[in-house]
């Protein structure tokens, strides 16, 4: 058997902030971002500005796997984008809800889904870290029993029962393009194949 390297330590300045905050303002809010413009100077001392929209919720997805290894897509048209996108169950959960409790909401309102079992696939990820603050935490689902969904009203959904393997497939042509969406397919794929 293959030991796996161990991971190299980064150099210790690469951990150092070199931004100074010269100043900040708020431009925008309503209660799902915040959108501030910071004055500052940059790594190499020139003044600019630098945009950064604050997220109110952290994105909460789930992959409920059922007992024949199948999973369950929402669909739904994505105004930002102007397209029909697939994607596993998510939603925001706001401050105050616990994480889990999130998961288990989300995916009974968009599938009708309830499971007996959830673990925490991936923790923090950081969906757009140029602009957004925006963090993402995968569980996947399993034990599921079906109820009735209960979308919001911004939600027109279709939901597509289909064999795992063939939503990991979705995640590595291009069919599915969410994030995390495909960050939590992904992850499920290589601990599948045995490397995670």
């Amino acid at each position: 058997m293959t030991e796996r390297a161990q991971p190299s330590q980064p150099p210790p300045h690469a951990t150092a902030n070199p931004w100074t905050t010269l100043s900040s303002r708020g431009v925008y809010r309503n209660p799902w971002i915040h959108v501030r413009e910071d004055q500052v100077l940059n790594p190499s001392g020139g003044r600019g500005i630098y945009g950064v929209v604050e997220y109110q919720n952290r994105a909460v997805g789930v992959i409920p796997v059922d007992d024949e290894g199948c999973t369950w897509l929402v669909g739904q048209y994505r105004y930002t984008h102007d397209r029909y996108e697939w994607e596993i169950p998510e939603g925001g959960c706001p401050a105050g809800e616990e994480l889990l409790a999130c998961a288990r909401r989300e995916l009974r309102e968009e599938t009708g889904l309830v499971a007996e079992r959830y673990e925490l696939l991936l923790g923090e990820l950081q969906l757009s870290n140029s602009t957004t603050d925006e963090r993402a935490f995968l569980y996947v689902a399993r034990g599921l029993h079906q109820l009735d969904a209960a979308p919001e009203e911004t939600e027109a959904l279709a939901v597509w029962r289909l064999p795992l393997t063939e939503a990991i497939a979705m995640a590595c042509d291009g069919r599915i393009r969410d994030a995390m969406s495909v960050a939590g397919l992904l992850r499920l794929g290589l601990a599948a194949a045995g490397a995670g």
